[in-house]
């Protein structure tokens, strides 16, 4: 998919348009406007199990996957089986190609991710970046879980934007929510969530390039945090 000057019209109208309406509304909108060709990209934390929930609530079938890099925590294992079962549906899971995986391993070790941040890269590029990619193939869409106040990177980020990345339309239905909106949201409606998110994990994913946070610390420090601090994305939200 291209970004065209009608697209980017359109994605400032939508923009406007849509900038006062609650976010199941937001998703009901984008799930009328494109159908199977729209999809949730979860990674199973507190924003994304909101959108799940929300998204139980617009009455359509929607599209959600979510990426196994190999690496994960036993306790996002749980929480996709027990998100599948609320909500009666079944997240698709990818998995990386266990060829390149073998082939990378082999090459720079089990832990490379550790040695520099160009093997950290190439590491989330084979087992999370590829096989999203392949997720996204017959998608001109995809919802995400991103806040403005979760990084300085995120800030400038819109409800709707276009991804260059990946060639699609980018949807943030909580975009302008903050971290207590979230929670609020979850203890109110009785959303399942990881319980790492209470051992002080704000970002959970891979579970050798996760620690929980220490007091002060912002949304990304318990990520990558051998690095420096503006290298800290994966890949999948470049800006």
């Amino acid at each position: 998919m291209e970004l065209t000057k009608e697209l980017t019209e359109q994605i400032a109208r939508w923009n406007e348009e849509l900038s006062k309406k609650d976010p199941v509304e937001v998703l009901s909108f984008f799930l009328e406007e494109y159908g199977n060709r729209i999809a949730q990209a979860t990674s199973l934390g507190a924003e994304d199990q909101v959108i799940t929930d929300m998204l139980s609530k617009t009455g359509r079938d929607a599209n959600i996957f979510t990426l196994d890099t190999g690496r994960l925590f036993p306790e996002t294992y749980t929480l996709i089986d027990d998100t599948n079962k609320k909500y009666g549906i079944k997240i698709d899971v990818y998995f990386p190609d266990s060829t390149k995986v073998e082939s990378m391993v082999k090459e720079r070790g089990i832990n490379l991710f550790y040695d520099s941040v160009e093997n950290r890269k190439m590491c989330c590029g084979i087992r999370k970046v590829e096989p999203l990619k392949r997720a996204f193939k017959e998608m001109d869409a995809w919802i995400c879980g991103l806040r403005k106040d979760q990084t300085i990177s995120r800030f400038f980020a819109k409800l709707v934007e276009w991804d260059k990345v990946n060639g699609l339309v980018k949807i943030n239905p909580l975009i302008n929510w903050t971290e207590k909106e979230v929670w609020n949201y979850i203890r109110e409606k009785d959303v399942p969530f990881n319980p790492l998110h209470e051992r002080g994990f704000a970002s959970i994913g891979c579970q050798p390039c996760t620690r929980a946070l220490k007091p002060g610390e912002d949304f990304k420090a318990g990520r990558w945090w051998w690095e420096g601090q503006e290298q800290k994305e994966c890949g999948l939200h470049k800006r």
